[in-house]
């Protein structure tokens, strides 16, 4: 087998060194495994090798394959037991101190042509690589955690790391049966940086009163196809991990407005209300189980009213179908009559906004979110204006829920909730590529293999339509006055001239 790093090492044996351990010794490669604290290191060889144990027990695995791992993964009991390395894998503490002091007692100790990297999430590579005698043996390696089963790996450059180490350490996360990606070295990187738009413009959702933290989480599953809603997975991942990278990328980028962090998160992390790991977070755990409260009832409603539709309604023609399909009334004058319930569907404007310029009722004017197409989500999503009348609200409510499809009514939001997050989410990926932090494919494949989204997000620019997403922004910028809405140069050029956001200048 020909191996980029036939000697590796891994210093420490927490859950990401112990993962990462794993898949080089599957590799070939003869792995140290080393810690300060030697137990550690025990008992990281023991959940490993009765991984392996499981997966031959499973069929998985040959006894012949597994005893040739066990062998390769060897405990190490100092620094000195790794000179023959030519690879050794940080995976300590995220302190830019204590990772600096490492490695330059490690500079002592192996060959000068060893190539040393960092696993860090949120520090700068170059920064952890100033004091270093050969920062161009340097680079960062970041895994996802669980490694096994987390297939990428962000191969990250320093300002001076020699682009053939990058070279090799791509082959060897192929070897190891990951993918690699490249990105500068740049806060929070590839996967970080880009999943900052989920989770903080959820959070400015809450704050603003729209909806609650579960509404907001079915509609981000049903409406865009998320595999978790934003506070499942901040529950899931815990805030007090959560919090600091939302505050490490804003503070990093000299406060940008676009990862703003949020005081809900500081507020309910300084209260020990972290996530599911300690039984409550956005969500109450009984039994490892979620609390989830009940969606509310469909209203009864007696009479329909009949419905009017806005000309300047997004999608007209596929939601006057629908309103066709769902046995709706339906009314074709120039304007409402006095008793119609009114429909406007905006991209990016709230539905406020809308009844004002187009001089329509407000206390029967009910907006739809028709961004994404109706056939293909799970989920329709209302929103009422601070005048809307109950009754308008109830029927509106009830007749989009006639054909048995999920529907949520939250209050008035530029941008309803998925528009804004996913607006966001593509805002942020073609900024991405506008700086130049990666590839347009890299961080395609970095997203969907990273954080899971249900397609990465510049194809999900593309699916909604770049033009589309860039009205959202502006519309949004125009609601709220903030310039974290502000369309990055890569959208509003190619959203401007119909290109994808995939395309890269010749």
């Amino acid at each position: 087998m020909n191996l980029a790093f036939e000697q590796v090492a891994i210093i420490g044996a927490g859950a990401m060194g112990r993962g990462i351990a794993q898949i080089a010794a599957q590799a070939g490669s003869q792995v140290w495994l080393y810690d300060t604290q030697e137990e550690a290191v025990r008992k990281a060889r023991e959940a490993v090798f009765t991984q392996w144990d499981k997966l031959q027990e499973k069929g998985r695995l040959t006894a012949e394959v597994v005893a040739g791992h066990k062998s390769r993964l060897l405990a190490a009991s100092s620094l000195t037991d790794l000179v023959s390395c030519d690879l050794v894998i940080e995976a300590i503490v995220e302190r830019l101190d204590i990772k600096q002091k490492l490695f330059a007692e490690l500079e002592g100790v192996v060959r000068p042509d060893c190539v040393l990297v960092t696993n860090t999430s949120s520090l700068s590579v170059t920064a952890i690589a100033a004091a270093l005698k050969r920062p161009a043996q340097f680079a960062g390696y970041h895994f996802f955690n669980p490694v096994p089963l987390m297939k990428v790996v962000e191969v990250i450059a320093g300002l001076k790391t020699d682009p053939a180490v990058c070279v090799k350490l791509t082959a060897y996360a192929k070897a190891m049966g990951h993918t690699a990606v490249q990105a500068q070295d740049t806060p929070g990187f590839i996967v970080n940086h880009a999943g900052r738009g989920y989770g903080t413009e959820a959070l400015r959702i809450v704050n603003e009163g729209v909806a609650d933290f579960a509404t907001i989480d079915r509609i981000l599953r049903d409406q865009v196809g998320f595999k978790l809603g934003p506070f499942e997975l901040f529950d899931l991942t815990a805030l007090d991990v959560s919090h600091p990278v939302m505050e490490s990328i804003y503070n990093q980028y000299y406060q940008e407005p676009r990862y703003r962090p949020s005081v809900i998160t500081a507020q309910r992390m300084a209260g020990g209300v972290v996530g599911k790991k300690v039984g409550e977070g956005f969500y109450k755990y009984v039994d490892g189980k979620a609390q989830v409260p009940p969606e509310p009832p469909v209203p009864q409603v007696g009479e329909m009213p009949p419905v009017w539709v806005s000309p300047r309604a997004s999608r007209r023609m596929e939601l006057l179908q629908l309103l066709k399909d769902l046995g709706a009334q339906i009314e074709t004058g120039a304007s409402p009559s006095p008793t119609a319930l009114t429909l406007v569907a905006p991209l990016g404007f709230d539905v406020t906004t809308v009844a004002v310029v187009e001089r329509l009722d407000p206390a029967r004017t009910v907006g739809i979110d028709m961004l994404f197409d109706d056939v293909a989500t799970k989920r329709r999503v209302l929103a009422t204006n601070p005048a809307t009348r109950s009754d308008m609200r109830d029927a509106a409510h009830a007749l989009f829920a006639r054909d048995g499809k999920a529907v949520s009514v939250i209050r008035d939001s530029g941008g309803f909730v998925s528009q804004r997050v996913v607006g966001n989410i593509v805002n942020i990926a073609a900024d991405m590529c506008q700086q130049g932090v990666c590839s347009p494919q890299d961080l395609e494949t970095a997203v969907t293999l990273g954080l899971g989204y249900p397609a990465g997000p510049l194809a999900l620019g593309n699916q909604l339509g770049p033009t589309n997403v860039l009205e959202v922004l502006f519309n949004m910028q125009t609601v709220y006055g903030d310039t974290r809405y502000r369309p990055s140069p890569w959208l509003r050029r190619r959203g401007a001239i119909g290109l994808s956001l995939m395309h890269e200048e010749a």
